[in-house]
Order: structure tokens, then C-alpha cells, then sequence
């Protein structure tokens, strides 16, 4: 009888490393609940904030509370944990705000299921169970919305509170007031269309937060030309990508060989000529005003001041791709065809000054929602952040202009879907009650953290407001400023009900993917091959 051999057969290739059951889990578990733990103490409006050191000789530096910023910049080896980083990312891109949030629930989540595993519940029980949690959750923040869309007044009133709210765990916190009119007026100014390309901010250091500012038009931090009209009513504008910078020789990789030094003068000139050609093709068209994304060397320059036109050269290109938009022009790189090129048109260019430097300023543009936010601070790295969080404020306000519902803030729609979620659980036999339970504990668990961030007695307070809740007082929640529970509806503590839902909806998928994880298999790594062959 042949002998079998009781050694393990290794299938993978030499390198290649694979993680089992439960230890795969485990590793799974520990990557995600640290990447929570990491971006937990950001939480909330007395949350603290991280500095980021980039690598490289200048070692940049980021402060930063922003979930989605910090775990962007944090390089991570854990594939559980990639999987929270991605997910924070798209909660970025797709609603703005609530990128901690996300992150902290999914890890409380998974720190709930690491528990129910070691009592030996088996995860398809638990993500049944949590599955009917998210949707019993989804159904009471969707009853417990409410809808001012058709009250000019109120839902004008929604969006400062939402505004408010948000940056209320920013940098911004101590100017929210006037950081929130600025906001709202941005997005009103928009008129339902939700396009955040036509908000433009401009950082300028210098001075202090309050003095930043809203502009009506469109700022460009560009120079005029020299020996040219600095101020332009009713401009006609080219917008172009083209090179105007051939008045030199630039003859690359072959010889020209001449008799004399009068016959590189001969090349120089007709390279002149032509130059004077193109330039009077574009002045063709009938224009005042000429933008290029590329340089405008000297000649060209002169002769555009000489045809008393205002040239702007180097707009780089997000500055000529928003240019386009908010004058309503077309970016050209040919000119023969005149009658096919669209324009861009404004009432008036003139240079402004803001602080220091000297900026043009486009007035009347074609799309009256354009607007500029100056920005004004004392470091640069004050600047980078209050622009995060201006723009967390925009894009949540400008997801409530085409959903109009709002929920409450402040750990009150977390309590609500969590009695939700427990009430359901009491009426449901079997071990996915257990389940259910542990996702309306990792649900309690946001009001705690908000209230541990603050150094407050989170236990007292989160019993309290279950307390309440069961009275059926729905919209009470936390009162960080005085470190009580308070009533949000008058307190003024709103969010929106996108970003909720798009919070409950995304931890839930990304906790269930990790926990239906139990195998982690690791390619081998590529071998460094000497290269014989250098070119």
C-alpha cells in the first residue's frame, strides 16, 4: 500500500504568502479597527486635529481633521485597512463631508462582529442580521427627515444650520457664522445646478480668517502684459492653447549651416513673420482680450499692445478650462476659421489688489453664477485646511440644494436609527437578533466618541439620551457647548440626510465585505532583475 505523505503541499509560488480563516479574519480586524482608532479622536466639534509630514527634502506639513485627507495621506499595507481608506475617499467625492464618520462606524462595526465571532456566531448570521439593521435604520432616518425645500425661508435657514454644523468640526469653528453666509450665498448664487466648478477659491496669505471674502465674478492670479490696457469694458475673449513663443531659433537635434551671420538673421526673421502672421490671425477674430495657457514670448506681446489688446499668458490650465466656462468661450488651438471659434464675453477687466499682489478681475461674466472665495490667512497651512473645509461646506450644501431633506446632528439620527434598529431586534427570533443588537451598539457608539472627544462623561451622557429617545423626544441629541443633552430642532444642529444615509449605507457594505473575508492571499514579490541591457 503506498504511503501518503502527511507534509503540506504548498501550491503557490516561492514568496507567496496566504493568511486562513481565522487568522485572516483576525488580521482583517485589527487593520480596519486601527485605521479607526487613527482618524476616532477627529470626530466631532471638539475633536482634535493630526499633522501630516510629507517625505522627500522639503517634508511638507498638512493639519488636518479631515478623515478623508488624513487617511489619503497615511500609506497603508492592511488590505481590510485599504478597503476603509478607499471607501472614505468615495464618501469625499461623493457627498463632501462625513469621511470620519464612515470610517469610525465601519470599525465599531467590525469591532462589534469581532466579538460575536469569538462567541462562535457565524459571519453570514451576523451580516444577515446587520442587513435588516440597515434597513430598519434607513427607514427611521428617512421617517424622521424633514423637507423645507418648498420654504424659500426655512430650507435657507437648514442650510446655514447645515453649513454651520459642518464646519463646526473644522478649522473654521470660531468664524462658522460668516463662513456659512459665504458658503450658502456660493451656492445659492449656483441656482440649483449643483456645478462647483463655477465657485472659485483663491488663498492669498496675509491678514486673518474673517477677512476672507466673497467675490462676485471671476478671479485669475495672472499678469497683465506690458504696455497694455489694464482695464477692458465689454471684452471680446479668446481663450487658447497654442505657442507664441517661436520668435527664436529653436531648431532641436539637426544643423543648419550658413555661410554668414546675415543668413541667421534671414532665419530669425522669417521665424518673425510667421509669428506676425499668427498673431494677426487671432486678431481676426475680432477680440480685445487674449488668454493663452501657454507663454507669450516678447514680440508677440508687443504686438498684441500695439493692437491694444490685453494679452494673459501662463492661465494655467484649470484657470483656462474654468475661464471657459464662466464666460462661455471655447478654448481654440487653430485660427483660420474665425466664424467657427465661440468667444467668452464680460462686462469689464480691470486689475484688483489683494493684499500684496495684483489679480485680474472679470465682472459681468456670461454665467452669472460664477463667484470667487478669497481665502485670507496667516499660514499657508491655515489656508490649505480652511480651503478642505470650505469645500466639505460646498459640496454638502450643494447635495441639499438637490435633496432638500434634513436630518438632526449632533448623535440624534444615530440614537433614532438605533432604537430603530434594537426595536426590531427584540422582535426577532434566533442569533440574527444578536446581530442586530451589536449594530445599534456600534451606532451608539458616534454620540460616545463625539462626547469622549470632548472630555466629557460619555457614558452618562449617551444613557441620558437613550433615556430621552425612549420618551420618544426624536430630536434630541448633544450639546457640545455646554456638555448636556439638548434639543437639535432649536439648538439649530442639522445635517443632511444624503450624507446620513450615504454614512449607514457605506460602513455597512464595507464592514460586511471584511467580514465575509476569510482567506488573504498575498502575490509574491516581484524579483529585481539586473538589466543588461541600459539605453
Amino acid at each position: 500500500m503506498a504511503s501518503i505523505s502527511m507534509a503540506p503541499v504548498n501550491i503557490f509560488k516561492h514568496g507567496a504568502d496566504e493568511e486562513k480563516a481565522e487568522t485572516a479574519r483576525l488580521s482583517s480586524f485589527i487593520g480596519a479597527i486601527a485605521i479607526g482608532d487613527l482618524v476616532k479622536s477627529t470626530l466631532g466639534p471638539k475633536g482634535m486635529d493630526k499633522i501630516l509630514l510629507g517625505g522627500g527634502r522639503e517634508g511638507s506639513v498638512t493639519v488636518t481633521n479631515d478623515g478623508a485627507t488624513i487617511l489619503k495621506a497615511v500609506g497603508v499595507d492592511n488590505p481590510a485597512a485599504k478597503v476603509l481608506v478607499d471607501m472614505s475617499k468615495v464618501q469625499d467625492d461623493e457627498v463632501g463631508d462625513g469621511t470620519t464618520s464612515v470610517t469610525v462606524l465601519a470599525a465599531e462595526l467590525l469591532r462589534e462582529a469581532e466579538l460575536l465571532i469569538a462567541q462562535k456566531i457565524h459571519p453570514q448570521i451576523i451580516i444577515s442580521g446587520w442587513r435588516k439593521a440597515t434597513q430598519a435604520a434607513r427607514e427611521a432616518l428617512k421617517e424622521a427627515a424633514e423637507d423645507h425645500g418648498s420654504d424659500p425661508e426655512r430650507f435657507q435657514e437648514d442650510l446655514l444650520n447645515i453649513a454651520r454644523t459642518t464646519l463646526s468640526s473644522k478649522l473654521l469653528t470660531h468664524h462658522k457664522d460668516h463662513f456659512s453666509k459665504l458658503a450658502v450665498e456660493a451656492v445659492m448664487r449656483l441656482k440649483g445646478s449643483g456645478n462647483l466648478e463655477a465657485i472659485h477659491v483663491i488663498k492669498k496669505l496675509g491678514s486673518s480668517l474673517l477677512d476672507s471674502y466673497l467675490d462676485e465674478g471671476f478671479l485669475l492670479d495672472k499678469k497683465i502684459g506690458v504696455n497694455q490696457p489694464k482695464r477692458l469694458e465689454n471684452a471680446n475673449i479668446l481663450i487658447a492653447n497654442t505657442g507664441m513663443d517661436t520668435d527664436k531659433i529653436k531648431v532641436f537635434g539637426s544643423r543648419v549651416r550658413v555661410d554668414s551671420t546675415a543668413k541667421v538673421a534671414e532665419i530669425e526673421l522669417a521665424e518673425k513673420e510667421k509669428m506676425k502672421e499668427k498673431v494677426e490671425r487671432i486678431l481676426k477674430h475680432g477680440i480685445n482680450c487674449f488668454i493663452n495657457r501657454q507663454l507669450i514670448y516678447n514680440y508677440p506681446e508687443q504686438l498684441f499692445a500695439a493692437a491694444g489688446v490685453m494679452a494673459i499668458e501662463h492661465a494655467d490650465f484649470v484657470g483656462v478650462e474654468r475661464l471657459a466656462l464662466v464666460t462661455g468661450g471655447e478654448i481654440t488651438s487653430t485660427f483660420d476659421h474665425p466664424e467657427l471659434v465661440k468667444l467668452g464675453h464680460c462686462k469689464l477687466i480691470e486689475e484688483v489688489m489683494i493684499g500684496e499682489d495684483t489679480l485680474i478681475h472679470f465682472s459681468g461674466v456670461a454665467m452669472g453664477e460664477a463667484c470667487t472665495i478669497v481665502l485670507r490667512g496667516a499660514t499657508q497651512q491655515i489656508l490649505d485646511e480652511a480651503e478642505r473645509s470650505l469645500h466639505d461646506a460646498l459640496c454638502v450644501l450643494a447635495q441639499t440644494v438637490k435633496e432638500t431633506r434634513t436630518v438632526y446632528g449632533g448623535g440624534c439620527s444615530e440614537m433614532l436609527m438605533a432604537k430603530a434598529v434594537s426595536e426590531l431586534a427584540n422582535r426577532t427570533p434566533g442569533k440574527e437578533a444578536v446581530a442586530m443588537e451589536s449594530f445599534a451598539k456600534a451606532l451608539r457608539m458616534l454620540p460616545t466618541i463625539i462626547a469622549d472627544n470632548a472630555g466629557y462623561d460619555s457614558a452618562d451622557l449617551v444613557a441620558q439620551l437613550r433615556a430621552a429617545h425612549m420618551e420618544n423626544k426624536t430630536t434630541f441629541g448633544l450639546n457640545m457647548s455646554q456638555g448636556i443633552i439638548g434639543d437639535m430642532a432649536e439648538l439649530g444642529i442639522t445635517e443632511s440626510f444624503q450624507v446620513k444615509r450615504q454614512v449607514l449605507l457605506s460602513a455597512a457594505e464595507a464592514a460586511e465585505m471584511i467580514l465575509r473575508v476569510d482567506n488573504i492571499i498575498k502575490a509574491a514579490p516581484r524579483k529585481r532583475v539586473p538589466d543588461h541591457h541600459p539605453c
